[in-house]
Order: structure tokens, then C-alpha cells, then sequence
């Protein structure tokens, strides 16, 4: 319960994430001064890593738990691919697209680095594809990237009661699947 003086589970979960898991690894030399710096930094090639506090509050609403299958779409340096690794642990795994082929191959790189978390795949994304529907489904989905509407091709990669975290048109969703019903079309009645 918060405010009772109990640490949240999860929040130290995505505590301890953050302590294995530094983002100053992740960074281009030239960036690794301002790792601690509570803002997105640029990776190059007009992408960026994601300041700490957007990340924290990302993973806080995607509450990923131990042995989840989780897609990053937009993994970028690879640092919240990594963190996500930390909080699915060794029975979880780890899908991460990326569609700048000279920022996944430094996401590579740095992934290379953190020996333990072998539970991670990497794909060049598609650019007529969003996400990885080949490894579908998943129970977890981050999103990196601002999409101009809700992407539903993302949200039917989900298993059923799966989560997507993502911003959609500047705001922060959390989405939750809950299956296929029949309605009919939502429309206003105009004058």
C-alpha cells in the first residue's frame, strides 16, 4: 500500500533494474558524462535514449513480472531492453526491435557487454511492420516512439490480458487487451 511506509514491490524491482543495469553503458562516449542527467540524450541518426524518469514511470505501468515474454519496439541503445531483461529475469525473455541499422548495431555492441542477460533477441525492424509479430505473442510491449494513433497491429501481438505501454500522440497509454467482442461502429450524431 503506498504512503503506509511499505516500499512497492515493483518499485524496487524497477530499482534494482536501474542499479544493474547503468545507463551510462549505453550511451555514445560522448554522452556518458550526462548518463545521470534526467534527460533523453541523442544516440545519433535522430533517435534518442529516453530520459531515466520517463523510463521508470514506462516500466512502472508496463509491470513486467518475472518470466514474461516482452517486446521493446524502438530498443535504441539497448538500455531498456536491458532493464526489461533484469525485470523478466532468466526465465523471461526479451524481443527488441530497432529500424536504424547503425543504432541497432551499437545496441548490439553494448548489449555484448552484460554477459548475463542472454535472454535477448534483436531484430532489424521492418519499416512496413510494426514491432515482431513472428515472435508473438507477448505478454509485455514497450514502446519507445510516438505513434499518431493507438497501433492495434501492436496490440494483437499481445496474449489475452497483456500490456502495452507507449505514448500516442504525446500522451502515455497503458493499454490492456481483454480479447475480440462483436459492437457495432462508434459514431456522433451530428447535426
Amino acid at each position: 500500500m503506498r504512503g503506509s511506509g511499505t516500499a512497492d514491490p515493483a518499485d524496487s524491482r524497477i530499482a534494482a533494474a536501474f542499479d544493474a543495469v547503468p545507463r551510462e553503458s549505453f550511451l555514445p562516449p560522448d554522452q556518458r558524462r550526462y548518463a545521470g542527467v534526467d534527460r533523453a540524450l541523442p544516440l545519433g541518426y535522430d533517435v534518442t535514449n529516453s530520459q531515466p524518469s520517463t523510463v521508470r514511470a514506462m516500466l512502472a505501468l508496463l509491470g513486467v513480472e518475472p518470466g514474461d515474454r516482452v517486446l521493446d519496439v524502438g530498443c535504441g541503445s539497448g538500455w531498456s531492453t536491458a532493464l526489461l531483461a533484469h525485470l523478466t529475469g532468466p526465465e523471461g525473455h526479451v524481443v527488441g526491435v530497432e529500424l536504424v541499422p547503425e543504432v541497432l548495431t551499437a545496441c548490439r555492441t553494448s548489449l555484448g557487454a552484460q554477459v548475463e542477460l542472454h535472454q535477448i533477441e534483436l531484430h532489424q525492424a521492418d519499416p512496413a511492420v510494426l514491432g515482431w509479430p513472428a515472435g508473438a505473442p507477448y505478454d509485455r510491449i514497450l514502446v519507445s516512439a510516438d505513434a499518431e494513433v493507438l497501433p492495434m497491429e501492436l496490440v494483437r501481438q499481445l496474449v489475452e490480458g497483456g500490456v502495452l505501454v507507449g505514448p500516442v500522440g504525446g500522451e502515455m497509454l497503458r493499454v490492456e487487451r481483454h480479447g475480440r467482442y462483436v459492437f457495432v461502429p462508434l459514431r456522433t450524431l451530428g447535426p
